[in-house]
């Protein structure tokens, strides 16, 4: 990399960390603990990228945008911020940021979005807009993980344009927040958000009463693949013809929507009348690491309605960890409700989170049905993450063969180990000639151990 990178943050060990990475990849670094100092560079014309946090002791990185986008139009600036809701992505989007990760960030991936920023030779300077202080500090979408951010960034992407929106999750997951949420941060805010099931459309006179209740807002078509062919018809010539206030439409589903086209239980053309953007929010067990940080949000909210003050000791925490929460958020949240009224004293126990919880449930819920949608959809959802994490540029070519090596590696393994290192039966299993699995084995340098299978 070559250029000079500006980072500010009042943490000394990411400062320190952040220098040291930089310069040896090449950049000069200038670091500093305020946004004074940080202000005064960019206006005497240092640094080619800035790297700042959000909260600072001397004030908030984000209110500092619009005035760098001003001083210095095409200055990309990278926000860092421990404060992982979607409204500090939301705004950092809003405010033009070039880009927005959470703390703690990866630092390799910061480096690589670094190193994308410092190629950026200019972009348009465009003003941040003014209300966004006005709008509710905090929005019951939380999450650090990386599945949540790359979320928070697609609904930043999204949220102003007429593009139609899929949202797609298991139940509990807050699709019908998402959808809010995109309505609430967009310039069709001051317009109804109206939320429809099959029933309201059932009649004939039921699109133009939910055209007229919209106004040129947005409407929100619930559960779409339980809707009946009828209807969905109906909808279809809803979105073709909408008279003069054309609104914004989304949709949710807990099924996979292309699954459901498939099969023939959704219309292929309101699929991709709907199908602008797609947005899949990820179940709770799928964002593990934001179990505590959800925990943490509910109890203190409890708090504000002044509830009893309540924390998870260490093994409740660990036994919330270790849970399917096949409900999910809202299961989360309504757990954490009762705990926090039936718990005995400040710290809450493993014995109560136990008694609240019950039984650990066998079935995991997934979105889609059969065994090979549950391994597609798992498979997408990682290729989904591995193409996030090169931005807006495409990752290095060969994607096609990085991929199937990765496959095939666990696979081949996974079999060998199930036929007990014989060969012959792995082939067979498998279903390819002996001479190719010797062959892959070869090259992907697979160990093969050799041993009594026990049935």
């Amino acid at each position: 990399m070559d250029g000079t990178v500006l980072v500010a943050d009042d943490d000394r060990t990411i400062r320190t960390v952040l220098t040291q990475a930089l310069t040896r990849a090449g950049c000069k670094v200038h670091a500093t603990s305020s946004l004074t100092t940080l202000m005064r560079w960019v206006a005497e014309g240092k640094g080619d990228v800035v790297i700042s946090d959000v909260v600072m002791p001397d004030g908030n990185g984000l209110e500092m945008l619009p005035r760098i986008a001003q001083d210095r139009p095409g200055l990309p600036v990278i926000v860092i911020s421990a404060q992982n809701t979607i409204m500090t992505a939301i705004q950092a989007a809003e405010a033009e940021a070039y880009d927005y990760l959470p703390k703690p960030f990866d630092l390799p991936d910061l480096m690589k979005r670094t190193a994308r920023a410092l190629e950026v030779s200019q972009r348009a300077p465009t003003v941040a807009r003014k209300d966004v202080n006005d709008r509710p500090d905090e929005l019951p979408l939380v999450g650090r993980t990386q599945i949540m951010q790359s979320l928070y960034r697609l609904v930043a992407r999204v949220m102003n344009t007429d593009l139609p929106v899929l949202i797609s999750g298991e139940s509990g997951t807050g699709k019908s927040l998402i959808a809010r949420a995109i309505h609430d941060l967009s310039d069709r805010r001051n317009l109804p958000f109206v939320t429809v099931t099959g029933a309201d459309l059932h009649n004939l006179e039921g699109p133009a009463k939910v055209l007229a209740k919209a106004r040129g807002g947005t409407i929100l078509i619930d559960e779409i693949a339980n809707i009946d062919d009828e209807i969905q018809a109906r909808i279809v010539r809803m979105i073709d013809a909408p008279g003069d206030n054309s609104p914004r439409f989304m949709a949710t589903s807990q099924r996979n929507l292309t699954s459901a086209m498939e099969q023939g239980e959704i219309r292929q053309d309101l699929f991709y009348r709907l199908g602008g953007a797609n947005i899949h929010v990820p179940a709770l067990r799928e964002r593990v690491d934001d179990i505590p940080l959800l925990a943490e949000h509910f109890l203190l909210r409890a708090e504000r309605d002044e509830a009893p003050m309540r924390r998870l000791g260490p093994e409740a925490a660990e036994l919330f960890r270790a849970y399917s929460w096949p409900g999910n958020v809202r299961q989360l949240e309504n757990a954490v409700r009762r705990l926090v009224l039936t718990s005995r004293s400040e710290e809450i126990s493993r014995a109560e989170v136990e008694s609240v919880l019950g039984n650990q449930p066998d079935v995991e819920p997934t979105l889609g049905g059969g065994e090979s949608e549950k391994l597609a959809a798992s498979v997408a959802r990682h290729l989904r993450r591995y193409f996030d994490l090169h931005g807006n540029m495409l990752p290095p070519p060969g994607v096609y063969a990085r991929i199937l090596r990765e496959l095939e590696i666990p696979l081949i393994e996974i079999s060998l180990d199930a036929t007990g290192g014989n060969q012959a039966k792995c082939a067979e299993l498998l279903g390819i000639n002996r001479n190719t699995l010797r062959k892959k084995i070869t090259e992907l340098d697979i160990q093969v151990t050799r041993r009594r299978k026990l049935m």
